[in-house]
């Protein structure tokens, strides 16, 4: 077979944008695609090849002869993956909706790929934060076992989408200038502000975003009794997630020996060097596949513990990147 018949749902949003582009970047095989959004969005053009694509509204027959449909998020994913599903088509969805579901493998290639193996046409791309977070772990689990994992998150406003980025932009503009700009996106003011609250509050007042992480980990690594907690705050900047991770493992490893199982890791960069201030920010990930991960050092309170600081950009390893080599993986396991 020459290429794929691909279908991408989400074409116009951030995710969905990134999609194309990494499917050009990784001349990945197409043989046709299709591209879906809402009502709203049909009859808007996308690039793909030097190539102008009209969008369609998203339906039911919009899977007909279709390989792979990628779902870049939303309310598309509950009304439509599965009819795509039923169709024939292999879906990799990067919503929540199946990514609890102990019948979708929830998939990050570096750390989990024969997960994959075990699809039934809905393979689940994990929350942005959780591929981040998840990928310097796996070398260090399988090195010395994790005890606990306690993270807090710096996550950028792209990951509320296109209107966020606009809010920001327009919000900052407005305050320099000594005008106002009332929250649309955002129930406070995110221009110079943090505001530790991403998705509802749920049980013991962690929020969604939280116990994602929580409970995707813990199915990923199939360990559904390790210790993890997490804080996630929106902070003012375009994109790319932070996030300052605390793990105690059960055997003892030196910050030494994380480092240099690290820069041996697929997908990891390792940006360590205190006394020449090289230590990863998120201007260093835009656009970039890659993990990067610094500051490693010795959790001073405890016997067997590591901190480090982690930044990746969520739209690419934290959500399109991802997905596309999900699909890789089924090319090359021929799960297809």
């Amino acid at each position: 077979m020459g290429g794929y018949r691909l279908c991408v749902v989400g074409a116009t949003g951030a995710v969905g944008q990134e999609i194309l582009d990494v499917l050009e970047e990784r001349d990945f095989p197409v043989e046709s695609l299709r591209v879906c959004a809402t009502s709203r969005s049909a009859g808007k053009e996308v690039q793909f090849k030097g190539e102008k694509l009209i969008v369609e509204e998203t339906r039911v027959s919009s899977f007909k002869n279709i390989d792979i449909a990628l779902f870049a998020g939303g309310a598309a994913s509950k009304e439509f993956a599965k009819e795509a599903q039923k169709q024939g088509a292999i879906v990799v969805d990067n919503s929540s909706a199946f990514r609890l579901d102990p019948d979708v493998p929830l998939v990050v290639p570096e750390v989990n790929p024969e997960d994959v193996k075990s699809h039934k046409g809905i393979i689940a791309n994990p929350n942005c934060s959780t591929i981040i977070m998840v990928v310097p772990l796996k070398p260090i689990y399988d090195a010395v076992g994790i005890k606990r994992v306690v993270v807090s998150t710096y996550q950028a406003v792209s990951g509320s989408g296109a209107a966020a980025i606009e809010e920001l932009r327009l919000q900052s503009k407005a305050l320099l200038n000594g005008e106002t700009y009332e929250p649309r996106v955002y129930p406070y003011q995110i221009a110079f502000n943090l505001i530790p609250h991403i998705d509802v509050f749920m049980d013991l007042d962690y929020t969604k975003e939280e116990w994602k992480m929580v409970k995707e980990t813990q199915k990923i690594f199939h360990r559904h009794t390790m210790a993890i907690t997490a804080t996630t705050v929106r902070v003012p900047i375009f994109r790319c997630h932070s996030e300052a991770i605390n793990i105690e493992t059960e055997r003892k490893i030196t910050p030494q020996e994380v480092k240099d199982l690290l820069s041996n890791a697929p997908g990891v960069i390792v940006k360590d060097n205190p006394e020449a201030k090289e230590y990863p920010m998120p201007i260093d990930a835009v656009k970039r596949d890659e993990v990067f991960v610094g500051r490693i050092r010795q959790d001073n309170s405890i016997e067997n513990g590591i901190n480090m600081f982690v930044v990746a950009d969520q739209l690419r390893k934290g959500a399109a990147t991802n997905a596309v080599q999900i699909v890789e993986l089924l090319i090359q396991y021929q799960c297809l």
